[in-house]
């Protein structure tokens, strides 16, 4: 039974390499054409995530080489943005489709918005809960998830539907059922690797909305390094132009 780092790498190389080949087939293009049209409308890319899968929202909102008009939704902002105390936010929460009214009266959405979620299982009652409150408010949704892994297992919304069953583009994370793509013992596994496919998807898509822009004539609107000189400067103008649409920070 191996599971080396090099094991690790294989597993990764591979769906890193399928991916960017489905990205240079154009079957990423449906996903890519409702950000840029979305963005050519005014509208903000929300992004969303809970658990491991807030860091994919970190990848689409508010970094370097990335998009400027984007928005990080995060369970806890109805305790930074709401009337909730902190001792809400407990390991559960992302399973409870009651959260979802909360979030989304304290979320600075608007009509020509575009929502891209992920979520490796596509069944907690927040992911779901939100995908849903998009498509009744007259959104686009675009979901990252593992379609292996989410025909498994049992909706925790009481609608009984999967992200993957309400979204307008569905973009499959690759991962197996369980996440962990190495065997270490009879009965343990390592290796997630949504993670690594998810971030690679949100660079992806970026890539393809910068350059579709870009070959039309069009400046993307990119955020350029703080860390480097007129950084902050170059970031900040642009971001003005979006006035409280923009959420940056926690």
């Amino acid at each position: 039974m191996s599971a080396s780092p090099q094991d690790l790498l294989r597993e990764a190389e591979t769906r890193l390499e399928r991916l960017a080949a489905d990205a240079q087939d154009g079957r990423l293009d449906p996903a890519i054409e409702l950000l840029v049209a979305a963005l050519r409308d005014g509208g903000v890319i929300q992004a969303f995530g809970t658990g491991h899968s807030e860091a994919f929202a970190m990848e689409i909102a508010g970094r370097a080489g990335g998009l400027i008009p984007t928005n990080r939704i995060a369970l806890r902002d109805i305790v930074l943005h709401g009337e909730r105390s902190a001792d809400v936010l407990t390991g559960s929460l992302e399973r409870e489709p009651w959260v979802v009214d909360e979030l989304m009266a304290v979320s600075p959405v608007t009509e020509n918005d575009v929502f891209v979620i992920a979520s490796n299982s596509g069944v907690n009652g927040s992911i779901v809960g939100v995908a849903l409150w998009a498509k009744e408010h007259g959104h686009k949704v675009i979901a990252v998830t593992s379609l292996e892994h989410t025909a498994r297992v049992e909706p925790k919304h009481p609608s009984g539907k999967r992200l993957s069953e309400i979204a307008d583009v569905v973009i499959d994370n690759l991962a197996p059922y369980g996440d962990s793509t190495l065997q270490v013992t009879d009965t343990i596994s390592a290796g997630a690797i949504s993670s690594i496919t998810a971030a690679f998807i949100a660079q992806l898509l970026t890539l393809g909305v910068a350059r579709t822009l870009a070959e039309a004539g069009e400046v993307p609107p990119m955020y350029i390094s703080a860390n480097i000189p007129g950084g902050d400067e170059h970031n900040s103008a642009l971001e003005a132009r979006y006035l409280d649409r923009l959420r940056r920070g926690a």
